[in-house]
């Protein structure tokens, strides 16, 4: 399965937020989508980095509260693995257990195009199994 078909089927958008917002702007933008990590962008178009709900756990227990009012270009990931529509789920699977990556942006010709969790990728995994499973019933069934 290539990662452009689970996004479309779970869409193509994508939650962004400036380097210059706070952590506290950024707190209130994943509880607002019920969501675990945001893609840090300028303009909704370009990667400037990533940053996650464990980010801000670690900068809290590092800094205090005062990271709240920090931007969030200084809890953020700088570099930031992605992948391609055309790419294969599977390699995508190994490549986030073994860097315990949960979200990884997706890119097409240099522009944002959706994201994928880590439970993105487990439901493909089932789904493929589920489909596998009523093959081989309706072989044996023949």
């Amino acid at each position: 399965m290539l990662i452009g078909t689970i996004l479309r089927g779970k869409g193509s958008d994508v939650a962004t937020v400036t380097p210059e917002a706070t952590v506290r702007d950024l707190l209130a933008k994943l509880a607002e989508h019920n969501i675990g990590a945001v893609v840090v962008s300028a303009d909704g178009v370009t990667i400037t980095g990533i940053v996650s709900e464990r980010d801000v756990v670690r900068r809290l227990h590092d800094r205090g509260a005062a990271v709240l009012d920090e931007p969030v270009s200084s809890i953020m990931t700088s570099e930031v693995r992605t992948v391609g529509p055309r790419d294969n789920v599977d390699e995508l699977r190994r490549t986030m257990t073994t860097h315990r990556f949960r979200h990884m942006p997706v890119v097409e010709d240099g522009r944002l195009v959706g994201i994928v969790s880590i439970g993105d990728v487990v439901k493909s995994a089932i789904e493929e199994l589920e489909t596998e499973k009523a093959s081989l019933v309706d072989y044996l069934h023949r």
